[in-house]
């Protein structure tokens, strides 16, 4: 989905800059798209490295005109944390996102149209977000649950976000994405569930345009 969003952007005459952990994977995904994109480093689950792209970005003087907060994990089988001690899919999925977002906040200013988009999902669903115990110290550890608590959490912030941003010129949205089948979100994901959740058809493959009404049900089931 990333690669498609850029390729999208590029043909639109955008300039595209992509963070990314993995700087040399970045850009041999990116490499069929051609010109017009830039790969610079960034980790989500690292405070320092979200500061240090952001500042940079920040006093090169641009402005940025769309901001889209797409990167993502889902499903882990097990509890793992950050170095800060944040239960890895809220962390990377909605707090780097949120620390990125607000300090690049004064690029977005200057656009004085900007966009930020939160790419959730409809497994929102799964969960809302638990403030009493976020990072699962109180509770059986459920990777739904957790996937779920983030995406919820990404709508919020996109809502919070919006009110607050837009009487400078920022607006805020929130979207599910689309089934996840042929992608790598889903790599913690057995085919089992994924038949379960109607994300692939009898013979394995995608449902692109899948209904998720199901999914409250699904939701109990785990």
């Amino acid at each position: 989905m990333r690669v498609e969003t850029a390729r999208t952007l590029v043909s639109a005459g955008a300039r595209v800059i992509v963070p990314a952990r993995d700087v040399e994977r970045a850009r041999k995904a990116i490499a069929e798209v051609g010109g017009g994109m830039e790969v610079r480093p960034m980790d989500l689950t690292n405070p320092l490295s979200i500061g240090a792209f952001a500042h940079d970005f920040v006093e090169s003087g641009l402005p940025l005109h769309m901001l889209i907060n797409n990167a993502g994990i889902m499903a882990l089988p097990e509890l793992k944390h950050d170095a800060q001690g944040n239960e890895l899919q809220f962390s990377t999925n909605h707090l780097g996102h949120f620390r990125l977002t607000l300090q690049l906040w004064p690029a977005l200013k200057r656009a004085g149209d900007a966009r930020v988009v939160s790419v959730s999902s409809a497994g929102h669903r799964f969960s809302p977000v638990v403030f009493d115990d976020i990072n699962f110290e109180h509770r059986a550890y459920d990777p739904f649950k957790a996937y779920g608590q983030s995406k919820t959490a990404n709508i919020l912030f996109a809502v919070a976000l919006d009110q607050r941003g837009k009487n400078e010129g920022i607006r805020a949205f929130s979207l599910h994405p689309g089934g996840i089948a042929a992608t790598n979100l889903g790599t913690h994901i057995g085919v089992e569930m994924l038949r379960t959740a109607h994300f692939v058809d009898e013979n394995d493959r995608p449902i692109v345009d899948a209904d998720f009404s199901h999914l409250r049900q699904f939701r109990v089931i785990l």
